[in-house]
């Protein structure tokens, strides 16, 4: 009922071991292929390297003398390396092979179940849920009090099956969002937004359900509008003033569009009977608009806006985005690297998809971070390297915690194939220096990996002191980094614009292999093209009237007005935080956001525990319900060990954002009053 292989003369006899063997029940392979393979770089080195093609979902076994038990998902085992020296706990390896792949890809956890499971008793014992914290000692990758939480339940009575894939769907979220067990069904089938729907059986079940669903899905977080805006959204709908400064979306909280861009924006859509060639229409619009649209209806082509157009954008748009990267850097950028795209968020998508391309595929992000990367990181089977931005000098990035962060995943057998930075910074609000630039720069083309500059924010800095510096143009003018992989995004949701809802973004590809730079072009074909206002919206803000331009004036007022408004707002929000006893905040330099740290009451924390929340998102949850202010929770985020607090941006009008400062003072004073 076996094949039965044990190595023999092939192998020098010093390195035989009597009893290393491999034994596969035959029936269920359609194919077994044994080959001998050596390391050039070291003789002593020696595999058997093990290609298994497998009929159905099956079990295999190994035996070192004795054989342990495992489970395997893929229909295709594409290789399994057996050492010549016996394994010591060949059990033990089994489970962190598992383990390690769950965590990338979310997939596998019946498996692992079964593998911990020694006994097939379909339940799991507290010794055996020990070996398996042991096979898999904490290493940062997971939430810190997971592996007790599990170790608890264990102690408690034996774990099913569903228990551990509920533990596993838990524990592997983002390690720093909350813990909290409610699924976001609890607040999604109550929220007033998402309207009638039909109603859900109860038999037979589904068959598309919980927990044959894609786990890495129920993983992914995205706090941005995780339950605090749920909540909010609730409270609004039974009549409650809400100040929602959760998310950075300008005109949804008063920010006033800039003419020229919706005029040319509505003379693109509108038929040409009734727009650029109605009679009146040089009394209605000035004569630098008309012409912008015509010569936009002339690129887009006779069939409009409703139509698709080429994959990467229109050429028109696009080389209007190199000749604003080239004004902008001083350096040559060219039509064929730009793709358009629907925001940015939709740009990292691709790239990441492009480049994780396996379990141990790492990315490094900023911690705190913009929660889009961990999301996308955890959705698409890769790993999170965090390294860790140093509030006590302005959030900035040092090159000793980059190559600390880079050795330890390493050591955890991970490749880091990207590193993203987000310039200026969100949350956190610092705009990165030359020397911060050069510094990341340097260490990602020493090292080989992608920088991914998130750029979105450019237009965003308010310190007098400091400048945006793209980081192509740092890349260029550093030695040492003539051939360092960049990728830079940019967004009409942010800088002055604010235009969210259009989904108007592109990124620059620089230094990027050819082969590749097709297949990104590949994956951007089969979404079509992105969304055409949103591409008439980009152009627009890297082509802005001119001095002398008929629109230029009132442009001008409208753009400045929105900046010094900015500038102002964002001073308020730091000052006035840093005026509460028990908060703090580095200065906001840029971007739309403040992070402020929050120190929390010994029984504030023991009562977030006891709720199985974060401390942060307790706290968020009692200034919304006290309050009506909606931030989100830093947690979210990420952040350094003991640190609390939350991210809130300086949006709101500004007659309400004083008001909203006052009320985080009072809200705070009588939180920790409450649990003094």
């Amino acid at each position: 009922s076996y094949l039965l292989f044990e190595l023999d003369s092939k192998f020098p006899s010093r390195r035989r071991q009597k009893g290393c063997q491999v034994r596969i029940p035959l029936h269920i392979f359609q194919a077994v292929h044994i080959v001998i393979s050596e390391e050039e770089d070291d003789l002593s080195q020696r595999f058997v390297q093990t290609q298994l093609l497998i009929k159905a979902n099956v079990v295999f076994l190994l035996r070192e003398p004795t054989f342990c038990e495992a489970a395997t998902s893929a229909a295709v085992v594409p290789r399994l390396w057996f050492s010549t020296k016996p394994l010591s706990d060949p059990l033990r390896q089994l489970q962190k092979q598992l383990w390690e792949t769950y965590l990338a890809s979310g997939r596998g956890g019946d498996y692992l179940f079964s593998a911990i499971n020694k006994d097939s008793t379909g339940k799991l014992t507290a010794s055996e849920v020990n070996a398996f914290l042991q096979a898999v000692p904490y290493d940062g990758t997971v939430r810190e009090e997971a592996f007790q939480a599990l170790a608890n339940l264990a102690e408690d009575h034996e774990i099913s099956s569903q228990e551990f894939l509920r533990w596993l769907v838990t524990a592997t979220k983002f390690s720093n969002c909350s813990p909290d067990l409610a699924e976001p069904g609890d607040y999604y089938h109550t929220h007033p937004s998402v309207g009638a729907r039909s109603v859900s059986r109860e038999d037979p079940p589904y068959s598309w359900n919980k927990d044959t669903m894609a786990q890495n899905v129920r993983r992914m977080e995205y706090a941005v509008r995780g339950k605090i805006v749920m909540r909010a959204e609730e409270l609004k709908s039974q009549g409650r003033e809400i100040i929602f400064t959760n998310i950075g979306n300008p005109h949804a909280v008063g920010q006033h569009p800039l003419t020229y861009n919706r005029q040319v924006m509505a003379l693109c859509d509108l038929p040409a009977e009734v727009g650029v060639d109605h009679p009146y229409a040089d009394k209605i619009f000035p004569k630098d608009v008309l012409a912008k649209a015509r010569e936009y209806r002339e690129a887009i082509g006779p069939a409009g806006t409703g139509a698709y157009t080429h994959s990467q954008g229109l050429s028109l748009f696009r080389q209007n985005v190199a000749d604003f990267i080239e004004d902008r850097d001083g350096h040559p950028a060219y039509p064929g690297d730009i793709f358009l795209t629907n925001g940015a968020s939709s740009a990292i998508q691709m790239i990441l998809t492009t480049i994780i391309a396996s379990d141990k595929d790492a990315i490094m992000i900023p911690i705190p971070q913009y929660p889009i990367y961990s999301a996308l990181i955890a959705l698409l089977g890769g790993r999170q390297v965090g390294y860790e931005l140093d509030e006590s000098i302005g959030w900035a990035a040092t090159g000793e915690e980059l190559n600390t962060r880079l050795l330890e995943s390493h050591a955890q057998g991970l490749k880091v194939k990207a590193m993203a930075i987000i310039n200026p910074g969100n949350p956190t609000g610092q705009v990165l220096n030359r020397e911060s630039l050069e510094t990341i720069c340097k260490f990602c083309a020493d090292n080989e990996i992608v920088l991914l500059a998130d750029e979105v924010y450019q237009r965003n800095v308010y310190d007098p002191n400091m400048e945006f510096l793209s980081a192509k143009k740092v890349a260029v003018e550093t030695p040492g980094c003539e051939h360092l992989q960049l990728i830079s995004f940019h967004s009409t949701s942010k800088g002055l614009i604010g235009e969210c809802g259009r989904r108007g973004g592109y990124m620059e590809l620089h230094n990027i292999d050819p082969y590749v730079h097709a297949q990104l072009y590949k994956l951007a074909s089969s979404g079509l093209c992105s969304c055409v206002p949103g591409q008439i919206m980009m152009s627009l803000m890297v082509q802005p009237p001119q001095p002398g331009d008929d629109s230029y004036p009132q442009f001008h007022e409208e753009e400045n007005g929105i900046f010094e408004s900015l500038r102002r707002r964002a001073n308020a929000l730091v000052q006035g935080l840093n005026k509460i006893d028990g908060i703090e905040c580095q200065p906001t330099q840029g971007a739309m956001y403040a992070f402020p740290s929050v120190k929390m009451p010994p029984k504030a924390i023991e009562a977030a525990k006891e709720k199985g929340q974060t401390p942060d998102l307790f706290y968020a949850m009692s200034l919304l319900e006290e309050t009506g202010i909606c931030v989100v929770p830093a947690s979210g985020f990420g952040q350094k060990k003991g640190r609390h607090g939350f991210r809130t941006t300086f949006l709101p009008p500004e007659d309400k954002l004083m008001g909203a400062i006052d009320e985080f003072g009072r809200h705070h004073k009588l939180f920790c009053e409450k649990y003094a």
